[in-house]
């Protein structure tokens, strides 16, 4: 994916680059994010990494986050097992099998959860690829998250049981940037896609 990368330049603080970002976001259309949403799910569709996946570790996107629920549908239209998360009260994540769209329950935070049975938070060692939200993605695959910490967790625990998931961000092209801020703990993605398409990290 050629000219996706954004001239923003790094900023001193994670907290600064998430406001200027979910600014931007916030400034999106309706149509906008509608138009996206499909790009992006078409784009995703063609990875390899999830036209070959059995099990797929993803979430549902709410507000004007980067659409994901056509995706999902596909994928389990296809047969892929998709796994999504339920957020714990310590901001852990549990998993629970996503069973279509009329089973998602509100939740607390504005967010949507499946009704099924809880897996518990090593279910997604069983992804074969892993879905991660953020706010950006830089030109190493470092990825910049909300700062919940629960993704940080999933990420720990997928390296301490050696299992290596691919694990791809879902962004708007204007979150590619050059560089985002970088902590010991973050862990780099493989893929990032944008509705103009895919860019590839090295491992």
């Amino acid at each position: 994916m050629e000219g996706d990368s954004s001239d923003l330049p790094e900023k001193g603080t994670k907290s600064s680059l998430r406001r200027e970002l979910l600014d931007a976001r916030r400034g999106l259309t309706p149509e906008e994010t509608g138009e996206a949403a499909a790009a992006l799910a078409r784009h995703a569709l063609e990875l390899p990494e999830l036209t070959s996946a059995r099990t797929v570790a993803a979430y549902v996107s709410v507000g004007r986050e980067p659409g994901t629920r056509a995706l999902i549908d596909a994928l389990r239209t296809r047969g892929v097992r998709v796994l999504l998360p339920v957020l714990l009260a310590d901001n852990d994540l549990d998993w629970a099998e996503y069973r279509g769209g009329d089973r998602l329950a509100p939740a607390g935070r504005g967010l949507l959860e499946p009704d099924g049975p809880r897996l518990g938070p090593g279910a997604v060692r069983e992804a074969d690829a892993v879905l991660l939200p953020g706010l950006a993605v830089d030109e190493r695959g470092m990825r910049l998250g909300r700062g919940g910490g629960s993704y940080d967790r999933v990420l720990e625990r997928l390296e301490a049981a050696s299992t290596h998931p691919a694990l791809v961000v879902l962004l708007y092209p204007n979150e590619v940037v050059a560089r985002v801020p970088e902590e010991p703990h973050d862990h780099p993605v493989h893929a990032v896609v944008t509705p103009q398409g895919v860019r590839r990290f090295a491992a």
